[in-house]
């Protein structure tokens, strides 16, 4: 990788993002925890959520993961309360298709995960990236079956 495609790929944008994460604080009493890592960098992120009438009312996480998957988790906590499931996997999967397939932005209001577009090329930082978004999906199913 040159310097210009490492400045190119931890832009200030994603650096800025990095550093002001939302929702650090883990919850007390969370309806789900859930730890998630990218096994090919050894990025973690922990998800702690509740759920009310089938959507995020409340939302931790503790992020260990390189700017690229720290700015992703910046861009969901900021949007992430108030979402249902099928928002969290439509989301999901576009930045997935984003990533893998060149696909179009994420919809509102993680439309701001575009910034993350210049890592399309580098596929070891994709599990990284994703990681947020999968552990609070699988959360999400977890605080639902464990409340039935």
């Amino acid at each position: 990788m040159s310097d210009s495609d490492l400045i190119k790929l931890y832009s200030e944008r994603i650096l800025t993002l990095a550093a002001d994460i939302p929702f650090l604080d883990r919850l007390e009493n969370p309806d789900a925890t859930v730890k998630r890592r990218a096994p090919l960098c050894g990025s973690t992120v922990t998800v702690d959520l509740c759920v009310e009438n089938g959507r995020i009312s409340a939302f931790g996480q503790d992020v260990k993961a390189c700017a690229l998957g720290q700015a992703a988790a910046s861009v969901v906590g900021a949007h992430i309360i108030g979402r249902t499931r099928s928002e969290i996997e439509a989301t999901r999967d576009a930045l997935l298709n984003m990533l893998k397939s060149d696909g179009p932005t994420p919809s509102p209001p993680f439309e701001g995960l575009e910034v993350l577009r210049p890592a399309q090329a580098y596929k070891n930082r994709h599990a990284s990236i994703m990681l947020a978004l999968e552990a609070t999906l699988e959360a999400f199913d977890k605080a639902v079956s464990e409340a039935a």
